[in-house]
């Protein structure tokens, strides 16, 4: 048993989501959205970089020499699988590893709408999964994987850095690569990819033009495309993708864009007032309404659009958030500090008859 094993049992019996490791302090973790220390001594920084280094693959120790951080996945077999990175600050080395759950979490128990579960019947087009970092992105899309897992027979590949969730075959045949382990980059893999016989395809991080574009063009040729972004709404999403290109070539890709975007998820996560987290959604279906409004350039009118929508299964996040709030599931406090548009919200919660605290105020 490596010696970190002891730590990450402490975070899982704590029902925690991170464990995070630095140079000169003792190891926290974040249980329930809050970030918690451990009753254990402060490492120095040769104790923690052997520690860490135990578990670390070859080829991911050379990145860190060389880079100076570096992701691996890491397993406790029958236990727990955990998502690592590795990196170097100003008081030595440090790690963050977080849980992934040794079960996919399907669709229903997570509680996505049919706005969101209606994606995983496409043929083809591309859909977006936003939101900032640590709000379970991964896990939505591994969610909708599932679900297309257990109802269509198709091959689906993935492309990851590193694998996450580990898909059981159920009626799908599901192949899952990994950057560094398997190919060189998302965007060499998506080339890849169009020669392996894909269903769906699967980008992890849709992190540079190139990769973009080629999810883009995969989505064109007839195959269904999920991928994600760091955004924070659907509209905005849209106007990422687009200035992720050069002036020149912004035109033609609205058009694709147009064409070939069918759906953007975005969501953060929220502390539970019963314990644990809830995710709140955002959701946009591109409909024929929406396709003109990319086509045209007139991505500020979506806001807009979703509204009037609603009938068709799209949803604005602070109507989402005010749910959640009346429902009794999140403090309105904790709606409102992971709101976007923080106005709307507050009047939104003043016509229900919801106060809020100091946040508010």
């Amino acid at each position: 048993m490596a010696e970190i094993d002891k730590l990450i049992r402490l975070l899982v019996e704590a029902e925690g989501s991170d464990l995070h490791l630095s140079t000169g302090r003792s190891p926290m973790i974040r249980q329930h959205g809050d970030m918690t220390p451990l009753d254990l001594p402060p490492m120095s920084n040769e104790a923690l970089l052997d520690m860490l280094m135990e578990i670390t693959p070859e080829d991911c120790r050379a990145d860190f020499q060389t880079q100076f951080d570096t992701d691996f996945a890491y397993d406790i077999p029958g236990y727990v699988r955990m998502r690592v990175n590795l990196f170097q600050d100003l008081k030595g080395c440090g790690a963050v590893l977080r849980v992934i759950p040794a079960t996919v979490i399907s669709a229903e128990q997570l509680g996505l709408g049919k706005g969101i579960t209606d994606f995983c019947y496409l043929s083809k087009g591309l859909v977006v999964v936003t939101g900032p970092t640590g709000s379970g992105k991964s896990t939505t899309l591994a969610g909708m994987i599932d679900l297309i897992n257990q109802t269509r027979p198709d091959h689906i590949i993935t492309i990851e850095d590193p694998v996450e969730f580990v898909h059981q075959e159920k009626k799908c045949h599901i192949t899952q690569r990994e950057i560094r382990r398997h190919t060189k980059s998302f965007a060499s893999a998506l080339r890849a990819a169009l020669r392996q016989d894909p269903d769906i395809v699967m980008v992890g991080e849709m992190r540079d033009l190139e990769t973009i574009e080629i999810a883009i063009e995969t989505a064109e040729t007839g195959h269904l495309v999920f991928g994600t972004l760091h955004t924070s709404t659907a509209p905005s999403t849209v106007d990422r993708i687009i200035d992720a290109f050069p002036a020149d070539r912004q035109n033609q890709i609205r058009t694709m864009l147009a064409s070939s975007l069918k759906g953007v998820v975005s969501q953060t996560l929220l502390k539970r007032l019963s314990g644990g987290r809830v995710a709140a959604h955002e959701v946009l279906i591109v409909d024929r309404g929406i396709s003109a409004l990319i086509r045209d350039g007139k991505t500020f009118q979506i806001a807009s659009a979703m509204q009037v929508g609603r009938a068709k299964g799209m949803t604005m996040l602070n109507d989402t958030l005010l749910a959640l709030v009346t429902a009794g599931q999140v403090d309105p406090n904790e709606a409102y500090l992971k709101a976007v548009d923080k106005d709307d919200l507050k009047s939104k919660f003043g016509n229900a008859g919801i106060t809020l605290g100091e946040a508010g105020a």
